[in-house]
């Protein structure tokens, strides 16, 4: 274990032994229901995890952003919530989890949250703590800090796209692109449009990437909608790229029983669905996941 992987699980251990909200919400994190519904080749999870509630019905709009203080700035953070340095950034305990271990990563500079210029900050970071995936949500795809920038990692093997995208890549992968150090596959028949950028050379995977970013803003001048995660494993980079076509579904914002407070992040994009409500929870379907995905996901040629 080296030494960042070190330091970051002794701050989870004394958060989450000295931190009440954070000792509070893991626990109950135990305890959360899930569900699964099965796609053929993949499933997709359901949990009711009503702490996320803060997160899944966070106003982001300018002029709520505009209006409070920034919770990821040092100086507004809470009296018990502890970081450890990593250059730039600051890591800390999420108190709100979602994985089993949760961090959020701010720049330590309150500036907006945005990818292309901290893309390698992203890689690096992937490869420090490689016990674990590193994950971004953009400013309009379920970033509910989206005027500070930070990424999020959590437990490695949590996500089902990830272990859907090793168990499937024989025969759901296409390779669009490759060079020496670096290959492009999209991932077919997945209910979303997954991109993975595999790499063992960070510049390689930079400019891959920042072509395919490109390519996804064309003539626009804002950051194309996406999600990310970035995961090290054996000398390797594995960038899943999921672009974004709308920030939430319809059925976020309907009336009575229509509504699911479900609000498409990464960690939904990947494979696991969080409802805060257990009304929603409990009367999801299938066919509910097939809608919000179609509407989340944009489709590339």
């Amino acid at each position: 274990m080296n030494k960042i992987n070190e330091q970051i699980k002794s701050l989870f251990t004394e958060q989450v032994s000295n931190w009440d909200l954070a000792c509070t919400n893991y626990a109950g994190l135990k305890t959360v229901q899930t569900k699964s519904f099965n796609f053929g080749d993949f499933d997709v999870k359901v949990q009711f995890n009503p702490a996320r509630i803060v997160s899944s019905g966070a106003k982001v709009d300018a002029k709520t952003i505009a209006e409070r203080l920034c919770f990821l700035c040092s100086e507004n953070l809470p009296t018990q919530q502890k970081g450890i340095n990593a250059g730039d950034y600051t890591i800390l305990v999420n108190p709100f989890p979602i994985f089993p271990e949760h961090f959020t990563i701010p720049r330590k500079a309150h500036v907006d949250q945005q990818i292309l210029p901290y893309f390698a900050d992203m890689l690096e970071l992937a490869k420090a703590l490689d016990e674990y995936l590193i994950f971004y949500n953009g400013p309009k795809c379920g970033a509910s800090a989206p005027d500070h920038a930070h990424f999020q990692a959590g437990t490695k093997d949590f996500l089902p796209l990830v272990n859907d995208y090793k168990r499937l890549k024989a025969t759901h992968a296409i390779l669009i692109e490759e060079d020496e150090h670096c290959r492009i596959f999209s991932l077919k028949n997945y209910l979303r449009t997954v991109i993975c950028i595999e790499a063992d050379n960070m510049v390689s995977a930079q400019n891959l990437f920042e072509k395919f970013f490109n390519k996804l803003k064309g003539d626009n001048t804002e950051e194309p909608m996406m999600n990310m995660v970035c995961l090290y494993e054996d000398g390797i980079w594995y960038t899943f790229v999921l672009p974004r076509k709308v920030f939430r579904p319809w059925q976020y914002t309907a009336e009575g029983d229509k509504q699911l407070l479900v609000s498409p992040a990464t960690v939904e994009m990947c494979g696991i669905f969080i409802t805060p409500v257990e009304s929603h929870f409990e009367r999801i379907t299938k066919e509910d996941i097939i809608s919000i995905l179609q509407q989340s996901s944009l489709k590339i040629g």
